[in-house]
């Protein structure tokens, strides 16, 4: 009974298991699943299909599988590795003639790996611009990135001139060999480990624009005005530095040489003017450099031209017309034509070598020279040799009477406001009491008109045309003149330059105004800035008002100021008139005489203390006063010659501090403070540079005698503290240190100049020592000197005197050691 219960049980056992293991009709089933069990895979990931058989009591099973591609997943194995792909996935197992049934579809999802976007700026790009590569892939910040330019393969990598920091690629002084197409690409430790690569962006670097230098006259000659002009296309916003001969040998400010905007005046020209020449524009906005120039080679002469005068005709008659040649070397000439004496007025001027004298008279003979004349002051050539001319006689029916038409005042520009008078002259004829008839570009406006004058006042430019008049005596006509050019320009704005632009003490500072256009006979009229007052003449724009200087109408172009109490710093304004009643032309924009010594009511703080300064970095000036000084604002000038508050963004709430937390290259300029009574504190040329190297150097002018060291600073100066430099004085290599630093243990006067130093790191601008001359001792503090000198011998010698007396008289004493010693002692 108990053997029969046990068959039993273990039949029931075997019965349950079987069902456990099998489907209800009792055949094996493929039980799929994929590993990992994530809710989300994301593309180029790879996963695990496991395949298990539920029943069929096999072990070595063989597997097929249904996936993307046949034959992806081993027979023999129950698990298979592949890259995922959106599928529904699903298997069975075979064992000899049993076969599994297929197990569930199991639906994967793939998703899309995240795109990198890449940005480029600025693009296009300048040579020597720096350029920003930003990749970003949502806004996880997890994600590092990888670089790529024009191929899978050509990863950029970290160099002197690419930085790689986090998101972004940092191109320095772009160049040529950095156009291409750039990419990028996001990886990480947490799933998704990579992104998509960005869309490429083609980088394009840009040729900076040619510059065009024009020189003018070339060849010149001793004494002469030579005008250099330097252009960028049509643009006006350029500001130009000129070279001569050398890269370092830059063309500055100078008693002779005058840089106006696009312009740079040589006056006075001398054989060591004569050279190479070339001009290279910058500007604050992109890009903020040009090309250089092509050379242009200057020739000066060193001696003064003479002309040479001909006639046309030996033999004479009344009526007879009669040419005048006039030829001189080069071109560019205007010709004065003189009868009688060589230094009287011209009877003409021509802009053509040739003057006909037409319907000649008796009266008409005589001696006849001539000369020539160019540029603005105008340079003169010397006088020809006189010619004789004679004249017959001439016993012919007249000729008609010729009209000339004479433009008064003969200047060759006219400006709109002036006002101008035609005269018409019949020549020729005996006849008088004319009428006159006055035409416009050969349409009659004025007929039987009968003075012989004609007024415009005021012009206008629409007046700008060709004048032309003729005399009418009853049935009698004279001939037509020939015509008279009338060219009307805009009010002009004169140029006021200074020189020296900083002040020495004690040395005197040369004003110069020019009118650019080329007009003549001008007076000219001197002005300091003054804060703004009601009343006072004033700039348009009301920023200043204007006090005259004392003689401040002039007929030169130029005005010396020779300080004399306070240092006449601050600004100045010139202004030109001529004619009668008098016209005047704009105001000049202000120009700024400034000093670099400490003032006694308020001084110009900056900090870092140097006048040289890495772009990105902060700086921070603030007005110190001194006394019960108040209203003291900051005021800075930049190169483009803009006069300004220190911007809002920067200043505090009383306006006399200014914080720049980034600085940029457009930060430069000349910094100084300004109260509301007109009185200016010490100023400081701040230079921004873009590069990695700076010089250090004195904020304040130096005095003669003092230590001076001189220190090239590197951006990055943490991890090369120590560079061997070279340090340079107006261009020229004056010493090679191996510390980065230069120290002047006395400086003089002889060593004042403008300083810059060079590395392998790169080279820094140029800043200006000042050194100022020692204080003289007055001669009365010498001789005060030189008394108590003799008084002091005077006293030496009476105590020596006492002590060699008293010596004497203690000799023989015992103890006198001990008594002189003490006697010593009370003497001294």
């Amino acid at each position: 009974m108990e053997h029969t219960l046990l068959c039993v049980l273990l039949l029931l056992n075997t019965h349950i298991n079987s069902g456990h293991s099998e489907d209800d009709d009792g055949v094996a089933k493929a039980v799929l699943t994929i590993h990992p069990n994530s809710s989300q895979i994301f593309s180029g990931e790879s996963v695990t299909l496991r395949c298990d058989i539920q029943g069929g009591g096999v072990t070595d099973w063989e597997y097929r599988w249904l996936t993307p591609s046949p034959d992806q997943c081993p027979q023999k194995e129950h698990e298979c590795i592949i890259s995922a792909a959106e599928f529904s996935y699903s298997c069975l197992g075979s064992h000899q003639q049993q076969e599994s049934k297929w197990s569930d579809a199991v639906r994967l999802t793939v998703t899309p790996l995240p795109k990198a976007t890449l940005t480029v700026e600025p693009n296009p790009v300048f040579p020597g611009e720096t350029v920003t590569l930003m990749c970003s892939v949502g806004s996880d910040s997890s994600w590092s990135y990888k670089w790529y330019k024009d191929r899978n393969d050509n990863v950029v990598t970290q160099s002197v001139r690419h930085t790689i920091t986090g998101d972004t690629l940092t191109i320095s002084r772009a160049a040529e060999s950095d156009q291409g197409r750039y990419w990028c690409e996001g990886n990480r430790v947490s799933r998704p480990t990579s992104s998509q690569p960005s869309n490429a962006i083609t980088l394009t670097v840009k040729a900076l624009p040619k510059t065009t230098l024009t020189v003018k006259p070339n060849p010149a000659y001793t004494g002469e005005t030579v005008t250099l002009m330097c252009s960028v296309g049509s643009d006006s916003i350029w500001n130009y530095q000129w070279y001569k001969d050398r890269n370092d040998n830059v063309v500055s400010q100078s008693v002779r040489h005058t840089i106006t905007g696009d312009t740079l005046t040589i006056s006075r020209a001398a054989e060591s003017d004569q050279g190479q020449y070339w001009c290279e524009g910058s500007r604050v906005s992109r890009p903020t450099s040009s090309q250089p120039s092509n050379a242009i080679t200057l020739t000066v002469k060193d001696y003064q031209p003479k002309t040479t005068l001909t006639s046309d005709k030996e033999n004479i008659f009344t009526g007879d017309s009669v040419t005048l040649s006039c030829t001189v070397e080069s071109s560019g000439w205007k010709f004065y034509w003189y009868r009688h004496r060589p230094d009287s007025t011209p009877v003409a001027t021509t802009s053509e070598y040739s003057c006909t004298l037409s319907w000649v008279n008796v009266s008409d003979g005589g001696q006849y020279w001539c000369r020539a004349g160019r540029g603005d002051p105008v340079y003169y050539t010397l006088y020809s040799d006189p010619v004789q001319i004679n004249i017959t006689v001439s016993y012919v029916c007249a000729e008609r009477p010729v009209a000339v038409l004479i433009l008064q005042p003969n200047w060759t520009q006219i400006f709109r406001g002036e006002t101008v008078t035609m005269r018409c002259d019949i020549q020729g004829g005996g006849d008088t009491d004319w009428d006159y008839k006055w035409n416009k570009n050969s349409q009659l406006f004025s007929p039987f008109n009968t003075k012989p004058e004609h007024r415009i006042s005021p012009v206008y430019r629409s007046n700008s045309d060709s004048y032309t008049c003729e005399g009418v005596k009853g049935n009698k006509f004279s001939k037509t003149s020939e015509a008279v050019k009338l060219t009307v320009s805009d009010q002009p704005q004169p140029a006021l330059s200074i020189s020296p632009q900083w002040l020495n003490p004690g040395a005197s500072v040369m004003l110069s105004c020019g009118v650019k256009e080329l007009s003549t006979d001008w007076r000219f009229s001197w002005y300091r800035t003054v804060p703004y007052r009601a009343g006072l003449p004033s700039l348009s724009d009301k920023s200043y008002s204007l006090q005259p200087l004392s003689d401040n109408v002039t007929s030169e172009d130029s005005y010396t100021l020779i300080p004399a109490g306070a240092a006449p710093t601050g600004g100045y304004v010139c202004r030109a008139g001529r004619g009668d009643p008098v016209y005047y032309t704009l105001y000049s924009e202000p120009q700024f005489l400034w000093s670099g010594d400490l003032q006694p009511s308020v001084s110009l703080r900056i900090n870092p203390n140097r006048t040289q300064h890495f772009r990105s970095k902060s700086l921070s000036l603030s007005c110190e006063l001194k006394g019960n000084s108040t209203g003291w604002r900051l005021k800075r000038y930049t190169e483009t010659a803009w006069q300004s508050e220190c911007p809002s963004a920067w200043r505090s709430v009383t306006e006399s501090t200014c914080t720049i937390t980034s600085l940029n290259t457009w930060s430069s300029g000349v910094f100084w403070c300004e109260s509301g009574s007109g009185e200016y504190s010490n100023a400081v040329n701040i230079t921004v540079n873009d590069g990695d190297v700076i010089l250090e150097s004195p904020v304040h002018p130096v005095t003669e005698g003092d230590s001076v060291t001189l220190t090239c600073v590197f951006r990055y100066q943490e991890t090369n503290p120590k560079l061997k430099t070279d340090f340079y004085k107006d261009g020229v290599l004056i010493k090679n240190e191996t510390t980065g630093e230069m120290t002047i243990p006395t400086v003089s006067k002889s060593d004042e100049g403008f300083y810059k130093c060079k590395s392998g790191e790169g080279e820094s601008p140029e800043s200006w020592v000042a050194v100022r001359v020692s204080p003289v001792v007055s001669p009365g503090s010498s001789t005060s000197v030189l008394v108590g000198v003799v008084v002091g011998l005077v006293v030496a010698g009476v105590l020596l005197v006492i002590l060699l007396v008293l010596l004497w008289r203690y000799q023989n004493r015992k103890g006198e050691t001990f008594i002189i010693y003490h006697l010593m002692e009370n003497v001294l």
